[in-house]
């Protein structure tokens, strides 16, 4: 294994169209996704969303703000190719895809979609289930 970086916040879309939840720690159940998480569905590609945190600095944007998942620090998400494992904690994900910027982004800021495309992040599910915390790091495996 190889530390690539670190979980640096956790939150859950507790329904459609509402605020995210920031968590301390998330139960990541094997083959769902995250305890109250929207999109936890079995056999689902895209049960977790992570994104890097510096991606959000850049843009001025707070964590949790594009309904990702996990924000990450010091590991270049959008460089990992689909089916890449990775280690969150005690948490095994696989990495399904890249996310494409949705048009609900127009609604947080004019021209994000765009902005954006390439950097919205990787969507993965859950191979080993478990918990993850805040803090936890991240390895690839």
């Amino acid at each position: 294994m190889t530390a690539a970086g670190f979980v640096a916040s956790l939150q859950i879309c507790p329904g459609h169209r509402k605020p995210m939840w920031p968590l301390h720690e998330v139960l990541a159940r094997t083959n769902h996704g995250l305890e109250g998480d929207l999109h936890a569905l079995d056999e689902s590609p895209r049960q977790v969303l992570l994104i890097e945190g510096e991606t959000l600095d850049a843009l001025g944007l707070p964590p949790g703000s594009v309904k990702e998942n996990i924000t990450t620090r010091n590991i270049a998400l959008m460089s990992l190719s689909r089916n890449q494992l990775l280690m969150v904690g005690g948490v095994r994900l696989q990495i399904t895809s890249i996310c494409k910027p949705c048009n609900r982004l127009e609604e947080l800021r004019p021209g994000l979609r765009a902005t954006l495309e390439g950097r919205r992040g990787m969507l993965a599910r859950v191979v080993r289930g478990g918990v993850i915390r805040q803090g936890d790091a991240i390895e690839l495996l």
